[in-house]
């Protein structure tokens, strides 16, 4: 069988802690058909990585080194245009009724706890790939 020729997802990790960022790296590098094409810590370096990659998906914290989550969920959700239409998750502390309804209005399609089992996320970002 042949290789693939289809296009990878490209993701953007937007994480604040440099041990959690490089982690998931490292596992969703090792998925098929996923691309970690970019990786931030800020709200405003997670905006400029957006608009550089046009990734496909943006896997977001909420609580971040300046800015927040939710400001780049916000960005995001009021002009899609010019960040490529990435579909939005969010990996955070954060879960109760308010903040999960502000992301889900923002459009985010899941909202995994930090206290998830790192498969769950894992197996939502291989089957988006299968998906692409």
């Amino acid at each position: 069988m042949g290789a693939s020729t289809r296009t990878p997802l490209r993701v953007v990790l937007i994480e604040d802690s440099p041990i959690l960022r490089d982690m998931l790296r490292e596992l969703l590098g090792e998925l098929d058909g996923v691309q970690v094409v970019a990786d931030a810590d800020d709200e405003a370096g997670a905006l400029a990585e957006l608009e550089r990659h046009r990734a496909d998906l943006a896997i977001v914290d909420l609580e971040l080194r300046a800015g927040s989550g939710l400001g780049v969920l916000d960005r995001l959700h009021a002009e899609p245009a010019r960040y490529g239409h990435p579909r939005a998750v969010v990996l955070s502390n954060y879960g109760h009724g308010t903040v999960r309804a502000r992301c889900h209005a923002c459009g985010v399609e899941h909202f995994f706890d930090k206290s998830f089992q790192m498969d769950e996320l894992l197996d939502f970002v291989q089957a988006q790939a299968a998906r692409h």
